[in-house]
């Protein structure tokens, strides 16, 4: 079991929200699940820690009741509803990096960009995203109310709640737009409520990052323990507002980001070996007061014994490793990714496989004899499904066995340093930065990968993020802010439903609010096109 990283302990408890313990300090008792009220439970330090955890486990996990057990939502299913996983689908099987030849509900609709309000996907990272606010918000307000004696860290634990809900909001400015917004000074109330414009919470959200990293008891850089919040997870997000703000403010601030970029980097510098990031210990590259690692900011833990999820890199390793019957000669070694076998469905597109050179370190593929142009997108044998990921590893990076073939070890790496060195660059190629700078930080990605220097340019930069980051939750919002997303005849297999790809409404650059979601807030409006 990886050091600080604590069981998800099952806990049937009658607030609303549910508590659990989850990481590090966090390690405490169950409450009794007989009491009711708030303020009857919250009354010791050990108790508000356990909410707390409750705030970092939605991240990690769908339940307090194992991988998908008693899911936190009703009607949201434990598996595909976890966050982590909510968030692969949206920015990434949306994109030209990934298919998947699944035929689950509307699943097909979200790669062929034709969903819509009802479809259970988009439901699923919304309902998450305004899960994990409600409770950063509770938790936050309870604090606030508390008087109890020798509750010490109160000012440090509100600063890693907002934190956790400034990171969910920045999910949801980037997928939804004009969102319903709630703080802990409205949260409570039956009527719902009020939608914000994005530009508004786009201010919001910077005011709320520069208060926590200049006037707030959040721990510093890397001073708080394994898979807790601290001002480097501010920072990251501050710095993808400032990048995005043309998008969600409609002004360019790509100056504001560079400055914060090169602060990150100073932090984090890049770890020597790429592959390290994503296998089962990728938790010694995390800085913290525990690991002292170096690239990874912040991460939704996962332990293949305590922290077991259907969703986040248990998905990622499970269903990228091949493993059909009847299809023998193309099947992939399962226990060669550190599993027991493989849920066959995810599958990289050729327009994204085809960006990369045979040398570079990141191109992970399994071939296997499958075509890597995609004709068949809901095959179920996959005999044209494309290649697949071996990016995600269940296996400790010096070969090592992880801790169990079940579920992996893998934490998802949320944010990391190697990001704000392609952000700095791209600053750089639109004018912003530095340009000497900008080369020398692209050039650092691009070396540590083996494809040597590239030239500073946009287009460069936004195939060098698709090599360097696929499959971490960015392609989506990348492709947007560079306008290839839905128009400029940038296409790949399926986009649009057309088995070579075809433009699509730039209505589809947001999600719709779910149609449930406006029948039970009036104060709501739908996102244009839906």
């Amino acid at each position: 079991m990886k050091k600080n990283i604590l069981a998800i302990v099952g806990v049937g408890v009658g607030l609303a929200f549910g508590l659990s313990s989850c990481v590090g300090d966090l390690d405490v008792t169950p409450i009794d699940e007989n009491i009711v009220m708030p303020e009857d439970v919250l009354n010791t330090q050990s108790a508000f820690e356990s909410l707390l955890a409750k705030c970092y486990q939605g991240l990690c996990c769908s339940s307090s009741f194992g991988p998908s057990g008693g899911p936190d939502m009703d009607g949201i299913d434990g598996g595909f509803g976890q966050y982590m996983r909510a968030l692969v689908n949206m920015e990434e099987l949306s994109t030209d990096v990934i298919t998947c030849c699944w035929n689950d509900g509307n699943l097909a609709d979200i790669h062929n960009m034709c969903w819509n309000s009802s479809n259970e996907f988009v439901l699923s990272m919304y309902y998450r995203i305004y899960y994990q606010v409600s409770l950063c918000n509770e938790f936050i307000r309870q604090s606030k109310a508390s008087k109890i004696e020798g509750y010490t860290n109160k000012a440090a634990y509100m600063a890693e709640a907002r934190a956790l809900r400034l990171l969910s909001y920045y999910h949801a400015i980037d997928m939804f737009g004009n969102v319903p917004f709630a703080t802990e000074e409205n949260s409570v109330g039956s009527e719902g409520p009020d939608q914000i414009k994005r530009a508004d919470l786009f201010d919001w959200m910077v005011n709320e990052a520069k208060e926590l990293l200049d006037g707030s008891d959040l721990a510093e850089v890397g001073k708080n323990e394994y898979g807790r919040a601290d001002k480097g997870l501010v920072q990251m997000i501050l710095a993808k507002l400032y990048l995005n703000a043309e998008v969600w403010k409609g002004e360019a601030m790509f100056d504001k980001c560079a400055p914060l970029c090169e602060t990150i980097i100073s932090e984090y510098p890049l770890h020597a070996n790429w592959q390290d990031l994503f296998c089962a210990d990728n938790h010694l590259f995390t800085k913290n007061t525990t690991y002292k690692g170096d690239e990874i900011i912040f991460v939704a833990p996962q332990d293949g014994l305590v922290l077991q999820s259907y969703g986040s890199t248990n998905f990622l390793v499970f269903a990228s490793t091949w493993a059909v019957e009847g299809d023998e000669a193309r099947t992939m070694d399962a226990a060669a990714q550190g599993i027991s076998s493989g849920w066959s469905g995810l599958s990289l597109t050729g327009a994204f496989t085809s960006k990369f050179a045979e040398n570079d370190a990141r191109a992970t593929f399994f071939k296997g004899g499958f075509e890597q142009y995609i004709d068949e997108i809901r095959d179920a044998i996959g005999a044209s499904n494309g290649w697949k990921s071996m990016k995600f590893k269940n296996v400790n990076h010096d070969g090592s066995a992880a801790q169990a073939p079940g579920f992996v070890d893998v934490d998802f790496p949320v944010f990391r340093s190697a990001d704000a060195y392609l952000m700095y660059a791209e600053c750089a190629a639109r004018g912003a930065a530095d340009k000497a700078k900008g080369q020398k930080y692209l050039n650092a990605v691009s070396n540590r990968a083996g494809i040597g220097d590239l030239a500073l340019s946009l287009e460069n930069i936004i195939d060098e993020r698709g090599r360097e980051l696929y499959l971490e939750g960015h392609r989506r919002q990348d492709l947007i802010r560079f306008g290839l997303y839905t128009t400029n005849g940038y296409l790949w297999e399926f986009k649009g439903g057309a088995a070579e790809g075809t433009d699509v409404s730039s209505d589809y650059n947001l999600y719709p609010i779910p149609s449930g979601e406006l029948n039970a807030n009036g104060k709501l409006s739908q996102n244009h096109g839906f």
